[in-house]
Protein backbone atom coordinates (compact mmCIF):
# COMPACT_ATOMS: atom_id res chain seq x y z
CA UNK A 1 0.00 0.00 0.00
CA UNK A 2 1.82 3.13 -1.54
CA UNK A 3 1.71 5.54 1.70
CA UNK A 4 3.76 8.37 2.18
CA UNK A 5 4.71 10.76 4.51
CA UNK A 6 2.97 13.77 5.80
CA UNK A 7 4.77 16.70 4.39
CA UNK A 8 1.82 18.89 3.71
CA UNK A 9 0.44 19.22 7.88
CA UNK A 10 2.04 22.74 8.96
CA UNK A 11 1.80 24.19 5.76
CA UNK A 12 -0.63 26.65 4.42
CA UNK A 13 -1.66 25.65 0.54
CA UNK A 14 -1.94 28.01 -2.63
CA UNK A 15 -4.10 27.03 -5.45
CA UNK A 16 -2.72 28.76 -8.79
CA UNK A 17 -3.56 28.23 -12.31
CA UNK A 18 -0.58 27.54 -14.63
CA UNK A 19 -0.79 28.03 -18.35
CA UNK A 20 -0.20 25.80 -21.03
CA UNK A 21 3.53 25.78 -21.20
CA UNK A 22 4.82 22.43 -21.42
CA UNK A 23 7.50 22.46 -18.39
CA UNK A 24 7.74 24.44 -15.25
CA UNK A 25 10.43 25.41 -12.52
CA UNK A 26 11.82 28.07 -10.35
CA UNK A 27 12.96 30.15 -13.19
CA UNK A 28 10.00 30.14 -15.05
CA UNK A 29 7.64 31.34 -11.57
CA UNK A 30 7.01 34.78 -13.09
CA UNK A 31 4.06 33.19 -15.46
CA UNK A 32 2.18 32.79 -11.89
CA UNK A 33 -0.49 35.86 -12.08
CA UNK A 34 -2.21 35.99 -8.81
CA UNK A 35 -1.61 34.28 -5.91
CA UNK A 36 -4.24 34.38 -2.54
CA UNK A 37 -3.33 35.52 1.04
CA UNK A 38 -6.37 33.49 2.40
CA UNK A 39 -5.29 30.22 3.59
CA UNK A 40 -6.80 28.64 0.65
CA UNK A 41 -6.89 30.18 -2.41
CA UNK A 42 -6.57 29.82 -6.30
CA UNK A 43 -5.61 31.85 -9.04
CA UNK A 44 -7.75 32.19 -12.09
CA UNK A 45 -7.56 29.71 -15.54
CA UNK A 46 -5.34 32.18 -17.82
CA UNK A 47 -7.73 33.75 -20.71
CA UNK A 48 -7.05 32.54 -24.36
CA UNK A 49 -5.10 29.46 -23.10
CA UNK A 50 -6.43 27.23 -26.30
CA UNK A 51 -4.27 26.78 -29.05
CA UNK A 52 -5.28 28.91 -32.99
CA UNK A 53 -6.63 26.16 -34.85
CA UNK A 54 -4.07 24.71 -37.33
CA UNK A 55 -4.61 22.82 -40.45
CA UNK A 56 -3.84 19.46 -39.90
CA UNK A 57 -2.30 16.45 -42.67
CA UNK A 58 -5.12 13.78 -43.50
CA UNK A 59 -4.90 11.17 -40.75
CA UNK A 60 -5.27 7.70 -42.01
CA UNK A 61 -8.19 5.83 -40.46
CA UNK A 62 -7.82 4.18 -36.80
CA UNK A 63 -8.88 0.38 -36.37
CA UNK A 64 -11.72 0.53 -34.54
CA UNK A 65 -11.25 -0.09 -30.38
CA UNK A 66 -13.49 -1.67 -27.88
CA UNK A 67 -13.55 1.74 -26.85
CA UNK A 68 -15.40 2.86 -29.64
CA UNK A 69 -17.51 0.00 -29.84
CA UNK A 70 -19.27 0.34 -26.24
CA UNK A 71 -21.41 2.80 -25.64
CA UNK A 72 -23.21 3.99 -22.55
CA UNK A 73 -25.46 1.92 -19.93
CA UNK A 74 -29.06 3.19 -20.64
CA UNK A 75 -30.63 4.32 -18.25
CA UNK A 76 -34.67 3.90 -17.93
CA UNK A 77 -37.17 6.22 -15.79
CA UNK A 78 -37.67 5.40 -12.59
CA UNK A 79 -35.41 3.59 -9.98
CA UNK A 80 -34.12 6.85 -8.65
CA UNK A 81 -30.97 6.56 -6.14
CA UNK A 82 -30.74 8.68 -2.69
CA UNK A 83 -28.38 8.65 0.55
CA UNK A 84 -29.27 6.77 3.02
CA UNK A 85 -27.77 9.07 5.22
CA UNK A 86 -26.86 12.59 5.36
CA UNK A 87 -29.35 13.13 2.08
CA UNK A 88 -30.44 16.46 3.24
CA UNK A 89 -27.69 17.99 4.66
CA UNK A 90 -27.46 20.63 1.92
CA UNK A 91 -30.82 21.14 1.64
CA UNK A 92 -30.97 22.66 5.08
CA UNK A 93 -27.84 24.46 4.30
CA UNK A 94 -27.70 27.98 3.62
CA UNK A 95 -26.93 28.47 -0.58
CA UNK A 96 -23.71 30.04 0.19
CA UNK A 97 -22.52 26.87 1.96
CA UNK A 98 -22.14 24.63 -1.18
CA UNK A 99 -22.64 27.52 -4.03
CA UNK A 100 -18.64 27.47 -5.40
CA UNK A 101 -19.57 29.09 -8.38
CA UNK A 102 -20.45 32.67 -6.53
CA UNK A 103 -17.28 32.01 -4.31
CA UNK A 104 -15.26 35.39 -4.73
CA UNK A 105 -11.56 34.88 -4.00
CA UNK A 106 -9.97 37.50 -2.21
CA UNK A 107 -6.43 37.56 -4.38
CA UNK A 108 -2.91 38.52 -3.44
CA UNK A 109 0.51 38.89 -5.07
CA UNK A 110 2.45 36.34 -6.46
CA UNK A 111 5.76 37.57 -6.03
CA UNK A 112 5.26 37.25 -2.36
CA UNK A 113 5.66 33.84 -2.73
CA UNK A 114 8.76 31.64 -3.64
CA UNK A 115 8.64 28.05 -5.19
CA UNK A 116 11.05 25.65 -3.06
CA UNK A 117 10.51 22.09 -4.85
CA UNK A 118 8.45 19.96 -6.67
CA UNK A 119 6.59 17.41 -4.36
CA UNK A 120 4.02 15.75 -6.58
CA UNK A 121 2.04 15.72 -9.80
CA UNK A 122 -1.46 14.45 -10.39
CA UNK A 123 -3.69 14.58 -13.87
CA UNK A 124 -4.54 17.98 -13.45
CA UNK A 125 -2.32 19.72 -11.10
CA UNK A 126 2.25 19.79 -10.05
CA UNK A 127 2.74 20.20 -6.17
CA UNK A 128 5.52 22.25 -5.07
CA UNK A 129 6.83 23.49 -1.71
CA UNK A 130 6.93 26.84 -1.72
CA UNK A 131 7.44 29.95 0.98
CA UNK A 132 6.37 33.62 2.25
CA UNK A 133 8.79 35.28 1.15
CA UNK A 134 8.38 38.32 3.80
CA UNK A 135 7.20 35.99 7.25
CA UNK A 136 9.33 32.83 5.52
CA UNK A 137 6.31 30.89 6.39
CA UNK A 138 6.10 27.66 4.76
CA UNK A 139 3.19 26.85 2.35
CA UNK A 140 2.08 24.20 -0.38
CA UNK A 141 1.84 25.48 -4.10
CA UNK A 142 -0.78 23.50 -6.23
CA UNK A 143 -0.10 24.74 -9.85
CA UNK A 144 -3.39 23.83 -11.28
CA UNK A 145 -3.30 23.29 -15.46
CA UNK A 146 -6.02 24.98 -17.19
CA UNK A 147 -9.14 24.39 -16.18
CA UNK A 148 -12.89 25.12 -15.51
CA UNK A 149 -12.57 28.39 -13.29
CA UNK A 150 -15.67 26.64 -11.37
CA UNK A 151 -13.77 23.18 -11.07
CA UNK A 152 -11.09 25.45 -8.95
CA UNK A 153 -13.85 27.48 -7.30
CA UNK A 154 -15.43 23.90 -5.91
CA UNK A 155 -12.22 22.83 -4.89
CA UNK A 156 -11.04 25.96 -2.64
CA UNK A 157 -14.59 25.86 -1.34
CA UNK A 158 -14.77 22.08 -0.14
CA UNK A 159 -11.48 22.73 1.77
CA UNK A 160 -12.86 26.00 3.06
CA UNK A 161 -15.57 24.09 4.78
CA UNK A 162 -13.04 20.86 5.93
CA UNK A 163 -10.12 23.11 6.92
CA UNK A 164 -10.96 22.56 10.47
CA UNK A 165 -11.06 18.98 10.94
CA UNK A 166 -7.60 17.02 11.84
CA UNK A 167 -7.52 12.81 12.57
CA UNK A 168 -4.86 11.01 13.56
CA UNK A 169 -3.83 7.43 13.23
CA UNK A 170 -0.78 4.98 12.79
CA UNK A 171 0.71 2.23 10.05
CA UNK A 172 -0.49 -0.73 9.74
CA UNK A 173 -0.26 -3.64 12.43
CA UNK A 174 -3.20 -5.74 13.19
CA UNK A 175 -4.74 -3.72 15.50
CA UNK A 176 -3.37 -0.86 13.88
CA UNK A 177 -4.92 -1.56 10.52
CA UNK A 178 -8.56 -2.11 12.33
CA UNK A 179 -7.24 1.90 14.04
CA UNK A 180 -6.47 3.03 10.75
CA UNK A 181 -9.21 2.49 9.13
CA UNK A 182 -11.30 3.52 11.70
CA UNK A 183 -10.08 7.27 11.66
CA UNK A 184 -10.22 7.17 7.72
CA UNK A 185 -13.81 6.62 8.80
CA UNK A 186 -14.19 9.56 10.88
CA UNK A 187 -12.98 12.00 8.39
CA UNK A 188 -15.14 10.25 5.72
CA UNK A 189 -18.14 10.47 8.35
CA UNK A 190 -17.41 13.99 9.08
CA UNK A 191 -16.75 15.20 5.30
CA UNK A 192 -20.65 13.56 4.37
CA UNK A 193 -21.80 15.07 7.29
CA UNK A 194 -20.95 18.37 5.64
CA UNK A 195 -22.73 17.20 2.18
CA UNK A 196 -19.80 16.37 0.63
CA UNK A 197 -18.37 12.89 -1.55
CA UNK A 198 -14.31 13.06 -1.56
CA UNK A 199 -14.81 10.80 -4.58
CA UNK A 200 -11.53 9.72 -4.37
CA UNK A 201 -10.69 7.89 -1.81
CA UNK A 202 -7.51 5.57 -2.69
CA UNK A 203 -4.39 4.67 -0.41
CA UNK A 204 -2.15 7.80 -2.37
CA UNK A 205 -4.87 10.16 -0.89
CA UNK A 206 -3.89 8.97 2.31
CA UNK A 207 -0.95 10.61 3.93
CA UNK A 208 0.81 9.12 7.05
CA UNK A 209 3.73 11.09 9.22
CA UNK A 210 4.85 7.41 10.95
CA UNK A 211 6.30 9.46 14.31
CA UNK A 212 4.01 11.80 14.95
CA UNK A 213 1.37 9.20 14.22
CA UNK A 214 -1.03 11.82 11.94
CA UNK A 215 -2.92 11.65 9.31
CA UNK A 216 -4.31 13.31 6.70
CA UNK A 217 -7.00 12.39 3.88
CA UNK A 218 -5.81 15.05 0.82
CA UNK A 219 -6.95 15.78 -2.48
CA UNK A 220 -10.02 17.42 -2.40
CA UNK A 221 -10.02 18.13 -6.06
CA UNK A 222 -12.70 15.38 -7.37
CA UNK A 223 -14.17 16.65 -3.97
CA UNK A 224 -18.48 17.26 -4.80
CA UNK A 225 -21.86 18.84 -1.94
CA UNK A 226 -23.87 16.04 -2.95
CA UNK A 227 -27.59 17.25 -3.82
CA UNK A 228 -30.28 14.32 -3.62
CA UNK A 229 -31.42 13.39 -7.47
CA UNK A 230 -29.09 15.26 -8.70
CA UNK A 231 -26.83 13.37 -11.78
CA UNK A 232 -23.10 13.97 -11.48
CA UNK A 233 -20.35 13.21 -13.54
CA UNK A 234 -18.87 9.21 -13.16
CA UNK A 235 -15.60 9.89 -14.45
CA UNK A 236 -14.32 10.46 -11.05
CA UNK A 237 -12.43 8.27 -8.37
CA UNK A 238 -9.08 5.92 -9.84
CA UNK A 239 -9.84 2.96 -11.73
CA UNK A 240 -9.63 0.25 -9.29
CA UNK A 241 -11.18 2.06 -6.58
CA UNK A 242 -14.61 3.16 -8.76
CA UNK A 243 -17.70 1.90 -7.36
CA UNK A 244 -19.73 -0.01 -10.23
CA UNK A 245 -22.03 2.87 -10.22
CA UNK A 246 -19.69 4.47 -11.92
CA UNK A 247 -18.57 1.66 -14.30
CA UNK A 248 -22.43 1.48 -15.30
CA UNK A 249 -23.04 4.95 -16.13
CA UNK A 250 -25.32 5.21 -12.96
CA UNK A 251 -25.15 8.85 -12.67
CA UNK A 252 -27.57 9.79 -9.57
CA UNK A 253 -24.93 8.42 -7.10
CA UNK A 254 -23.89 9.19 -3.17
CA UNK A 255 -21.35 9.04 -0.31
CA UNK A 256 -21.51 5.70 -0.57
CA UNK A 257 -18.94 5.56 -3.82
CA UNK A 258 -16.29 6.70 -0.77
CA UNK A 259 -17.31 3.35 1.10
CA UNK A 260 -16.92 1.56 -1.74
CA UNK A 261 -13.32 3.06 -2.57
CA UNK A 262 -12.31 2.52 1.09
CA UNK A 263 -13.53 -1.30 0.95
CA UNK A 264 -11.44 -1.62 -1.91
CA UNK A 265 -8.49 -0.38 0.05
CA UNK A 266 -8.87 -2.74 3.30
CA UNK A 267 -9.67 -5.68 1.11
CA UNK A 268 -6.22 -5.32 -0.45
CA UNK A 269 -5.01 -4.60 2.95
CA UNK A 270 -6.41 -7.68 4.89
CA UNK A 271 -6.21 -9.98 1.69
CA UNK A 272 -2.53 -8.46 1.08
CA UNK A 273 -3.95 -8.31 -2.90
CA UNK A 274 -2.94 -4.51 -3.88
CA UNK A 275 -5.11 -3.79 -5.82
CA UNK A 276 -7.51 -6.01 -4.60
CA UNK A 277 -9.58 -5.59 -8.40
CA UNK A 278 -7.05 -5.01 -11.05
CA UNK A 279 -8.78 -4.31 -13.97
CA UNK A 280 -6.94 -3.05 -16.99
CA UNK A 281 -9.51 -0.50 -18.46
CA UNK A 282 -12.73 0.45 -17.06
CA UNK A 283 -14.75 -1.98 -18.96
CA UNK A 284 -11.83 -4.55 -17.41
CA UNK A 285 -12.36 -3.01 -14.26
CA UNK A 286 -16.07 -4.15 -14.05
CA UNK A 287 -15.20 -8.07 -15.20
CA UNK A 288 -12.53 -8.25 -12.23
CA UNK A 289 -15.42 -7.06 -10.04
CA UNK A 290 -18.27 -9.23 -11.14
CA UNK A 291 -15.76 -12.36 -11.30
CA UNK A 292 -15.20 -11.89 -7.34
CA UNK A 293 -19.50 -10.50 -6.67
CA UNK A 294 -21.08 -12.88 -9.84
CA UNK A 295 -23.04 -11.74 -12.49
CA UNK A 296 -25.83 -13.11 -11.09
CA UNK A 297 -25.95 -9.99 -8.29
CA UNK A 298 -24.47 -7.61 -10.69
CA UNK A 299 -27.67 -8.04 -13.18
CA UNK A 300 -29.81 -7.81 -10.06
CA UNK A 301 -28.39 -4.60 -9.58
CA UNK A 302 -28.74 -3.21 -13.00
CA UNK A 303 -32.52 -4.59 -12.77
CA UNK A 304 -33.42 -2.69 -9.76
CA UNK A 305 -32.09 1.06 -10.99
CA UNK A 306 -33.16 -0.12 -14.47
CA UNK A 307 -30.29 0.22 -16.32
CA UNK A 308 -28.99 -1.51 -19.48
CA UNK A 309 -25.24 -2.09 -20.34
CA UNK A 310 -24.15 -1.76 -24.10
CA UNK A 311 -24.41 -5.36 -25.42
CA UNK A 312 -20.55 -5.43 -26.15
CA UNK A 313 -19.88 -4.60 -22.55
CA UNK A 314 -22.37 -7.12 -21.38
CA UNK A 315 -20.82 -9.87 -23.89
CA UNK A 316 -17.05 -8.75 -22.09
CA UNK A 317 -18.44 -9.37 -18.69
CA UNK A 318 -19.71 -13.01 -19.64
CA UNK A 319 -21.10 -15.09 -16.62
CA UNK A 320 -19.42 -15.82 -13.86
CA UNK A 321 -20.58 -17.17 -10.39
CA UNK A 322 -19.78 -14.99 -6.50
CA UNK A 323 -16.17 -15.92 -5.77
CA UNK A 324 -16.45 -16.57 -1.37
CA UNK A 325 -13.88 -14.72 0.49
CA UNK A 326 -12.53 -17.67 2.11
CA UNK A 327 -10.73 -17.97 -1.14
CA UNK A 328 -9.03 -15.03 -0.68
CA UNK A 329 -7.71 -16.26 2.35
CA UNK A 330 -4.04 -17.67 3.22
CA UNK A 331 -0.91 -18.15 5.02
CA UNK A 332 0.26 -14.58 4.54
CA UNK A 333 -2.67 -12.92 5.20
CA UNK A 334 -4.63 -15.25 7.68
CA UNK A 335 -3.33 -13.20 11.15
CA UNK A 336 -5.47 -9.95 8.96
CA UNK A 337 -8.67 -11.80 7.45
CA UNK A 338 -9.83 -12.36 10.72
CA UNK A 339 -13.52 -13.64 10.48
CA UNK A 340 -14.78 -9.94 11.38
CA UNK A 341 -12.54 -8.46 9.00
CA UNK A 342 -14.11 -10.52 5.94
CA UNK A 343 -17.51 -9.65 7.07
CA UNK A 344 -16.65 -5.97 7.37
CA UNK A 345 -15.12 -6.40 3.40
CA UNK A 346 -18.68 -8.06 2.68
CA UNK A 347 -20.94 -5.30 3.96
CA UNK A 348 -18.57 -2.53 2.20
CA UNK A 349 -18.05 -4.47 -1.31
CA UNK A 350 -21.45 -4.54 -2.22
CA UNK A 351 -22.76 -4.03 -6.00
CA UNK A 352 -25.86 -1.88 -4.44
CA UNK A 353 -24.80 1.53 -3.08
CA UNK A 354 -28.28 1.20 -1.04
CA UNK A 355 -26.67 -1.69 0.92
CA UNK A 356 -23.38 -0.49 1.91
CA UNK A 357 -22.33 0.69 5.55
CA UNK A 358 -22.43 4.40 5.72
CA UNK A 359 -19.32 5.47 7.65
CA UNK A 360 -21.34 6.53 10.61
CA UNK A 361 -22.77 2.37 10.93
CA UNK A 362 -19.11 1.04 9.77
CA UNK A 363 -17.81 3.00 12.44
CA UNK A 364 -19.97 0.59 14.92
CA UNK A 365 -18.71 -2.64 12.96
CA UNK A 366 -17.32 -5.26 15.45
CA UNK A 367 -13.99 -5.23 13.89
CA UNK A 368 -13.34 -2.14 15.63
CA UNK A 369 -14.44 -3.32 19.53
CA UNK A 370 -10.21 -3.30 19.96
CA UNK A 371 -10.36 0.42 18.96
CA UNK A 372 -13.55 1.07 20.56
CA UNK A 373 -12.64 -0.53 23.77
CA UNK A 374 -8.94 1.37 24.13
CA UNK A 375 -10.53 4.40 23.19
CA UNK A 376 -12.50 3.57 26.16
CA UNK A 377 -9.46 3.16 28.48
CA UNK A 378 -7.84 6.21 27.68
CA UNK A 379 -10.73 8.65 28.44
CA UNK A 380 -10.92 6.80 31.70
CA UNK A 381 -7.18 6.81 32.71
Amino acid sequence: MALGPLRSIPYRLLLLSRPSSPSFSSSSFPFLRRVALRRISCGPPLAGAESPTRAHPAIAPQPETLAHKIGKSIRLPGAASKARAYADVNVHRPQEYWDYESLTVQWGEQDDYEVVRKVGRGKYSEVFEGVHCTNNEKCIIKILKPVKKKKIKREIKILQNLCDFKVLYPTLTDYDVRYYIYELLKALDYCHSQGIMHRDVKPHNVMIDHEQRKLRLIDWGLAEFYHPRKEYNVRVASRYFKGPELLVDLQDYDYSLDMWSLGCMFAGMVFRKEPFFYGHDNYDQLVKIAKVLGTDELNAYLNKYRLELDPHLEALVGRHSRKPWSKFINVDNQHLAVPEAVDFVDKLLRYDQQERLTAKEAMAHPYFNPVRSAGSSRTRT
